[in-house]
């Protein structure tokens, strides 16, 4: 008989082994692309060599993976933040309050 497996989405993010960064500019950010652009320039502050594992734009309400939170509609935790922190994430950059988040891993 085949194996069946369960997965149970977490009720809460478990950040023990991540760095995290909140960025609140003087002025708001213009768009994704800049604000990716900064958060490569602290990802590799803090870092030196990483990886972008994931991140969320609000104001376009995307995801990366996309569909990633398809799977936790159920769950107090949207997929991207799963995605990123079962991948090995050790650094979150927050911008402008959750408008713009970003996950990577350091090598």
């Amino acid at each position: 008989m085949p194996k069946t497996y369960t997965y149970c989405t977490p009720s809460v993010e478990d950040y023990h082994n991540v760095t995290i960064i909140n960025i609140e500019p003087d002025t708001p950010i213009e768009d994704y692309i800049k604000a990716m652009q900064l958060a490569d320039i602290e990802a590799k502050k803090q870092l030196n060599e990483y990886m972008l594992l994931s991140w969320y734009d609000k104001d376009r309400d995307f995801e990366s993976p996309q569909h990633s939170s398809e799977c936790h509609l159920d769950s107090a935790v949207p997929g991207y933040i799963d995605y990123a922190l079962y991948h090995g994430a050790n650094l979150k950059v927050i911008f402008e309050k959750g408008r713009f988040v970003f996950f990577y891993r350091g090598f």
